[in-house]
């Protein structure tokens, strides 16, 4: 749904116990790449913060969200047929989820770790939904986790601003899922769209452009 104001941000509390924030090689090519857009559509996939919303409406942004990342680290029971041996993930139902909006719509998608928190059997499906909904030209922003960070995946994000990414320190909770491969991510999505960035935090941020 589409968002103007008014969703809660990092408290003090929050940012007290935050990482200083470090300038993003991704997002800076990000802005630079979208330097002659002026209102870019963006959907935010993971939970809402204001500090987030405030930075893009002043970029001119119109924003989306629809937070897939919460019911991922809940384990909703509506996403799992857990009636046999081996739960199945109900992909359908996760899709449902995803907004409404209209094929070619948006400029860019952050999903943060959602890749990380699904099934691998989800994949192929859930990018091809986030690629219907980006305008040809259009990015997907992801957080992939290094295979030697077993740790973190309730770790919140934020904007601190467009080139700035700040995040709570590293969360407890396990990863469920080996770590998604960039030959993975390069199956996923157009060939030779992908651009990656290596952080210090054992995370790599990953740009597809459709």
């Amino acid at each position: 749904m589409p968002l103007t104001a008014g969703r809660q941000g990092p408290t003090k509390t929050t940012r007290a116990g935050s990482d200083p924030p470090a300038t993003n090689p991704a997002l800076e090519w990000l802005w630079k790449y979208l330097h002659d857009v002026p209102n870019p559509q963006i959907l935010d996939c993971g939970p809402v913060f204001q500090a987030t919303v405030d930075v893009l409406l002043r970029r001119g942004v119109k924003v989306h969200v629809a937070d897939l990342v919460t019911p991922l680290l809940k384990g909703e029971a509506r996403l799992w047929n857990r009636s046999g041996k081996v739960p199945v993930f109900r992909v359908e139902e996760f899709l449902e989820l995803f907004p409404e909006t209209r094929p070619g719509a948006l400029t860019v998608i952050f999903g943060w770790h959602l890749l990380d928190l699904l099934p691998r059997e989800a994949h192929p499906e859930v990018v091809n939904r986030w690629l219907s909904c980006l305008q040809p030209g259009g990015v997907l922003f992801c957080l992939l986790r290094e295979p030697y960070l077993p740790k973190g995946a309730e770790t919140l994000w934020w904007l601190e601003n467009l080139n700035t990414l700040a995040r709570v320190r590293e969360g407890s909770k396990p990863f469920p899922y080996p770590a998604v491969t960039n030959r993975e991510m390069e199956r996923l999505v157009p060939p030779g769209s992908v651009k990656t960035f290596l952080t210090r935090s054992g995370r790599r941020e990953v740009l597809a452009i459709k």
